[in-house]
């Protein structure tokens, strides 16, 4: 696949940050060196959340059992997420697999979701969301 140009990342990234209907969340990262300790925040960014995962129509059971786990498929869900500091800025991050995001749905609530997978094309990075049922006030 052909690298993504910066005009396209630039208006992908856009259209997130401007879209009305995403949400304030911030990024948390475990620590590699110590994972007893507390995640490390990478700082904030905006989620616009695109609906529920749903696997590929060709995966068989193995294939589903494998990627969903433990966890209800109905937890996952897909999202386009944007760090909101400047590309190239010290405070700039970008979301990996492994990362947690505390999303903020509005009125004191937070919802977490821990970043499963992601699916990259020319529009950006799809993540795979898992919703920790959890609900933190």
């Amino acid at each position: 696949m052909p690298p993504i140009d910066t005009e396209q990342q630039l208006a992908a990234r856009l259209a997130i940050l401007e879209n009305p209907e995403t949400q304030d969340c911030t990024v948390y990262r475990a620590d590699e060196q110590d994972p007893e300790a507390e995640e490390v925040d990478l700082g904030d960014a905006k989620v616009l959340f695109c609906g529920p995962f749903e696997a590929p129509a060709d995966w068989d059971a193995a294939e589903r059992e494998e990627y969903f786990g433990d966890s209800a498929p109905e937890l996952f869900v897909n999202a386009r997420i944007e760090c909101e500091a400047k590309p190239g800025s010290k405070s700039h991050f970008s979301v990996d697999i492994g990362d947690y995001v505390a999303a903020q749905p509005g009125e004191g609530e937070v919802v977490m979701f821990y970043v499963h997978d992601y699916l990259e094309d020319d529009t950006g990075c799809t993540y795979v969301l898992l919703r920790d049922e959890e609900v933190l006030e």
